[in-house]
């Protein structure tokens, strides 16, 4: 490995689960100072990454991944000093107060006294809970509970922050409170690390992989690879009894215009979507609904990718 490492390097790293491959030879590297996202629907291998990242697992062979520039095929125990993790599930236990909680991770990594009360004290502010410290969680809600795992997760001042989904279950308010705080703990040189399925979540990141079936197909900024799709998204509604299929036949026999057919949609790409959609109406009467167009988005990017829509299947 070089003498300066990233924070996380991943190579070629493959995982199976018998005979299902769960990860294909994903790779990628993410730095200090930055939010990196891993995109996916359910099934992608998001959560495999995850748990190799967080070290529940190791990964099956040598030199694929690691932390810190140590391989974690042989050394997660001594990452995980380093590191923070957050999972989708939640972990506090409702019974015990805010700090009670935090006591209780603290006296985990060996944390005790002054140093510990200390670290409670700040994180607790840091996330807006200083004067809930004594309830107990069970009163809180959903987003106060996040912030609290949170906390948690910031306990051991990690280098490194994993969060696996962490947005699940939150209100809206509550989902721009929590991209606050991660900004301001970006801020503190810590890295973070994210699994989602959520495109507006996925658009705050630094840089974004996006994953599936196992297979990293695409990575950059947001704004890097949504410039793949030149031009505007166009998503026809099709009329019953018409079919998409038809309908995409028809936009390539009258207008010369090559579509993609997503469940009751029709789906094209063109560089002046506007301007496109009254020729499109004309030519199709009858077999439209509603017409929609707009700049792409992280969704469209999957669609471009994969010829199939992005879901989250349960």
């Amino acid at each position: 490995m070089p003498d300066i490492e990233p924070v996380v390097a991943v190579r070629f790293l493959s995982h199976s689960y018998g005979d299902h491959r769960a990860l294909d030879k994903v790779s990628f590297s993410a730095s200090g100072n930055e939010i990196f996202g891993f995109l996916g629907p359910n099934g992608s291998g998001k959560t495999t990454l995850f748990r190799i990242l967080s070290t529940l697992i190791a990964p099956q062979y040598p030199d694929q991944a690691y932390l810190f520039g140590i391989d974690l095929a042989t050394g997660r125990r001594n990452v995980r000093h380093r590191i923070g993790v957050v999972f989708q599930s939640p972990s506090l236990d409702k019974q015990l107060t805010a700090e009670e909680n935090l006591r209780c991770h603290g006296h985990l990594f060996g944390l005790r006294g002054s140093d510990l009360a200390a670290r409670i004290d700040h994180l607790l502010q840091r996330v807006g809970l200083s004067d809930r410290r004594h309830e107990r969680v069970e009163r809180f809600s959903g987003g106060m509970r996040r912030r609290v795992e949170i906390a948690k997760g910031l306990l051991n001042r990690p280098d490194l922050l994993l969060l696996d989904e962490p947005s699940t279950g939150l209100d809206p308010a509550a989902r721009i409170d929590l991209w606050r705080l991660l900004g301001d703990i970006q801020k503190d040189n810590c890295t973070i690390l994210l699994t989602t399925h959520l495109m507006d979540e996925a658009d705050r990141c630094s840089r974004i992989a996006i994953l599936d079936a196992g297979r990293l197909i695409a990575q950059g900024t947001p704004t890097d690879l949504k410039s793949q799709i030149r031009g505007d998204v166009l998503t026809l509604l099709v009329k019953e009894p018409a079919t998409p299929a038809a309908v995409a036949a028809a936009l390539k026999e009258r207008l010369g215009l090559d579509a993609e057919t997503l469940d009751r949609h029709v789906r094209l790409e063109h560089p002046a979507g506007a301007q496109l959609v009254p020729r499109i109406i004309e030519a199709l009467p009858g077999l439209i609904d509603a017409v929609t167009v707009g700049p792409p988005t992280l969704q469209d990017v999957f669609v471009h990718l994969t010829r199939r829509a992005f879901a989250r299947v349960e």
